[in-house]
């Protein structure tokens, strides 16, 4: 690959690379006024990009082999922070290829800093490479994204979400490119910046949300679903990925305008977002020349398709000095109109009409459920007399109406005491999607009460973070995840970006 901030005595940089031009003193990597980015393709065809909005590339992935191992659900795995050691098992036996063993390798009592995780990843990845366990592809392109799922709790009901996966260099968020929506937790970003470190490749995805209401977008790349998938695999929950590259430079031309000036809204992978964000500056500090670090591994998808899907995230408190239902109660009577659950019904059906009321009387007004053991059950619908803006004066008004932010501010903080540097180190407070799971928390004696949300709407979720308006940490759960395993972005391929 040539060097990003350099210059080159050519007119234009080699086939397949990428260049940029420009004022000596500007910043790595970037593109001022006078800077323009040239890519070339086999054809001869040159894009040029001019520094506005987002930067969307075309590259080279890196991928399974599948001459060698034909069947790429067996290789492929959930993102990094959605495995378990139940999964990692599983993905452990399902192959000795599988993706497990580099993003969520198994730790061992004897671990140090000459063997450990990271080592062992790095020289699983060189191996699996020399060994053509993996391959690069030959031309640059973009690689169109198709999940076809089942929805979670509505059994039959089946949707189709469609994106695509490019690079698109980093941007800080205060540069107002790329947008985040929920805060993040130091420990995930250490263990990601310490695989990057040892590995220099991008294995997962970071989710992109973008606006595009005529779906310009999703109509230039439509044309390549007509062919056979290029990769296709069905993970364990029956979803379906089908992946196929455009290759086309006119069809890349196209894409990348189009994007150019849509500012990108984070709805997974904030963690990784900035890992490669503090690996970026690193490079920088180190003075490397290739630039490579100043890209990241994306897929994009408009926020406007109907095959978005937001699961809610449940709450679980543990570790509490004390905790004692009727004053609970009582003091939560304050914001909320208290909506008992019949103590005298089973267990299992407490739990039930926690979800199916809040589900129904949320559409009203801001809703939330609480268990705290059989009998302990009740609905928390905010007072019609509460006056947010008076409660929670600091928050703007589009983010103190969402039921999360006033789980956080009101339940969390106001009534239980539980400050937001505790609940950004996780010290009291647990996450479950699924709510039977959550309550068996409770009723196992692991957690003194827990907390049902409805989803969060894409709209909220969006409008706040264009607007610099940042969510509690799990406010979302986007459904289904992006596969690891299906293309990654190695910084250091020789066959160029």
């Amino acid at each position: 690959m040539g060097d990003l901030t350099g210059s080159r005595k050519d007119s234009r940089p080699p086939i397949g690379r990428c260049e940029s031009h420009g004022s000596s003193n500007s910043r790595p990597g970037t593109l001022d006024g006078s800077l323009a980015l040239w890519y070339v393709f086999s054809s001869g065809q040159i894009l040029t990009y001019t520094r506005t909005m987002a930067e969307i590339y075309p590259f080279r992935a890196l991928h399974y082999n599948l001459v060698q191992i034909p069947d790429l659900s067996k290789l492929v795995t959930q993102p990094y922070d959605k495995i378990t050691p139940a999964m990692q098992a599983r993905y452990y036996e399902a192959s000795p290829r599988n993706l497990v063993r580099i993003i969520r390798g198994r730790t061992r009592p004897e671990d140090d800093k000459q063997d450990n995780i990271y080592v062992r990843a790095a020289g699983e990845f060189q191996a699996w490479i020399e060994n053509r366990v993996l391959v690069s592809e030959a031309e640059p392109a973009l690689y169109l994204y198709d999940q076809e799922y089942e929805v979670p709790g509505q059994p039959g009901v089946r949707k189709k979400r469609r994106g695509f996966i490019a690079l698109l260099r980093l941007e800080d968020y205060s540069a107002r490119v790329v947008h985040r929506h929920e805060e993040t937790l130091s420990g995930p970003k250490a263990d990601r910046l310490d695989l990057l470190r040892a590995t220099r490749a991008h294995f997962g995805k970071i989710f992109m949300l973008y606006r595009d209401p005529e779906g310009v977008v999703e109509g230039l790349l439509a044309p390549a679903a007509r062919q056979k998938p290029w990769e296709q695999a069905t993970d364990e929950y029956a979803t379906v990925h089908s992946v196929w590259r455009v290759a086309d430079p006119q069809t890349i031309e196209r894409v990348v305008a189009a994007l150019r000036d849509k500012p990108l809204v984070i709805a997974d992978g904030h963690h990784r977002y900035e890992t490669a964000l503090a690996y970026r500056d690193e490079c920088r500090e180190q003075q490397r020349p290739d630039g490579r670090a100043e890209y990241v591994m994306v897929t994009l998808i408009r926020m406007e398709t109907d095959g978005l899907t937001i699961l809610p995230t449940h709450r679980v408190v543990h570790g509490l000095p004390s905790f004692d239902w009727p004053q609970f109660t009582s003091a939560a009577r304050t914001y909320f109109d208290w909506g008992g659950i019949p103590p005298s019904e089973p267990r299992e059906t407490q739990v039930h009409r926690v979800l199916g009321l809040l589900a129904q009387v949320g559409r009203e007004r801001p809703t939330l459920g609480a268990y705290a053991g059989p009998g302990r059950a009740a609905l928390l619908r905010l007072r019609r007399d509460r006056d947010l803006g008076r409660m929670l004066p600091e928050l703007p008004a589009g983010l103190r109406g969402l039921d999360v932010v006033i789980l956080h501010r009101l339940v969390l903080e106001k009534i239980l005491g539980i400050d937001r540097q505790a609940v950004r180190e996780e010290k009291n407070i647990s996450y479950y999607r699924e709510f039977e799971a959550a309550a068996a928390e409770v009723d196992q004696g692991r957690a003194a009460v827990c907390f049902a949300l409805n989803p969060t709407p894409v709209e909220a979720v969006c409008d706040n973070a264009l607007a610099g308006q940042v969510l509690p940490q799990k406010s979302t759960d986007f459904y289904p995840k992006l596969l690891s395993g299906l293309a990654g972005y190695w910084l250091d391929n020789p066959n160029g970006l």
